[in-house]
């Protein structure tokens, strides 16, 4: 790709934001098709859909495996069986790295992977491809996740197997699960071998940390987390240990207030807009492999991109202003620090149940989060409403109305 400038990036950009550009002649150095042009129908504007010389996204080794891979990483968390057009704009802007589950919209996440790739069967040699083994109690459960995951995305391994989705105790990481991890390296089902976590994600890490088996992890990591020096010091040990960080959640939920305004116009002021500031946060921590993001949109995928190329750093004002707003901000996000809440609330699984209305309220993945809620048991939730959340609220780092939010689960997600 040919080298921007920041003066042309940006007069490019104009006040849409540095995303806008991405995808354009101008910015990708490529040459127009001599084919008929597709209007995109998913793209603000009545955008063009290009053949373009894919992008070159800056890359960053994978921990001690040695692999490098782009910063900035899909997550494919939507159905891909209809919404093919994502998954051919991320390989046009250098995204090869995509993420997904065998859970993601009951399979039609890897189901759209595996007809993309059907499609085009030499793509399969530039992605990264990483999923997880969702809902399995065991390695019998991880070992048929993955051949289910492997048959649906038309691919005989996995470059990347969370062979734990969602850990919440480094206890789970035993050496049943080691054993099985060996093994898959060894017939070349997996290239490496991690978890993802959402809960006691501190923990989580630094157990992992002390492990030589462990290739990866993917943790909830933001501007809002990032405040929380031990989930910071956790992600230095993976770092020192040699395990790759791949950050997810790099967003963070959106909380409505008064200083959403300020937050917007301070960026905007700037010509980036806030989910780009956010992403820039997370990126300019070194010890990050890559930053995983969501999007069914591809306007969003863009911005995403010019936030990663764009060599422009955030300052130390912006930096403030980012972690100011996190917390005056606090008490409207979950920060996911499940060995608090959990152990005091009967039983009620409280920091799961406030991921699903995150899923729910934010991402608006409405679906997910009622599937999520349902996989409670009967008892459990039918203890919801009983608990008294007192000891949970006044332990709360980020004070959150904890009675108030499972009232809600049960109205919106039940």
């Amino acid at each position: 790709m040919s080298e921007v400038s920041r003066r042309g990036f940006l007069k490019f950009a104009g006040a849409a934001g540095i995303g806008s550009v991405i995808g354009s002649k101008v910015l990708a150095g490529s040459t127009s098709s001599t084919s008929s042009p597709q209007t995109d129908s998913n793209e603000p504007n009545g955008l063009k859909e290009q053949s373009i010389q894919p992008l070159e996204l800056p890359k960053r080794k994978l921990g001690k495996t040695g692999v490098e891979i782009p910063c900035l990483a899909l997550g494919v968390a939507f159905n891909a069986v209809d919404n093919q057009i994502i998954l051919r704009k991320a390989i046009d802007l250098g995204v090869t790295s995509w993420d997904t589950s065998s859970m993601y919209e009951n399979g039609n996440s890897e189901l759209g992977i595996g007809k993309f790739i059907e499609k085009k069967p030499d793509v399969r040699k530039k992605l990264f491809l990483m999923t997880k083994a969702s809902f399995a109690k065991n390695v019998e459960d991880v070992e048929k996740h993955l051949q289910a995951s492997m048959g649906r995305m038309k691919t005989d391994y996995i470059d990347l197997y969370f062979g734990v989705h969602g850990l919440s105790s480094p206890a789970q990481l035993n050496d049943e699960m080691k054993k099985w991890a060996e093994k898959a390296k060894e017939r070349k089902a997996i290239k490496y071998f991690g978890f993802s976590t959402h809960a006691n994600v501190a923990g989580c890490l630094m157990g992992a940390s002390k492990l030589d088996w462990i290739d990866a992890v993917m943790p909830i990591y933001n501007f809002r987390v990032m405040q929380n020096q031990k989930l910071v010091d956790a992600v230095q040990a993976c770092y020192d240990a040699g395990i790759g960080i791949i950050a997810m959640k790099t967003q963070a939920q959106k909380v409505e207030s008064d200083n959403d305004k300020k937050l917007m116009e301070h960026f905007s002021a700037k010509g980036f807009t806030e989910g780009q500031a956010k992403l820039k946060f997370v990126l300019d921590d070194k010890r990050v492999t890559a930053a995983c993001v969501g999007r069914e949109n591809t306007e969003h995928l863009r911005q995403n991109v010019a936030a990663a190329l764009d060599k422009k750093k955030l300052t130390q004002l912006d930096k403030e202003v980012l972690e100011n707003y996190a917390a005056e901000t606090c008490s409207g996000y979950c920060a996911g620090c499940a060995n608090i809440c959990d152990s005091v609330a009967a039983g009620v699984p409280v920091s799961d149940i406030m991921r699903y209305l995150m899923y729910y309220n934010s991402f608006g993945d409405t679906q997910t989060a009622r599937q999520l809620f349902a996989d409670i048991p009967q008892q459990t939730r039918d203890k919801i409403l009983t608990v008294d959340y007192s000891a949970a609220e006044s332990r709360c780092p980020q004070r959150l109305p904890v009675a108030r939010l499972m009232s809600q689960a049960i109205r919106t997600l039940a």
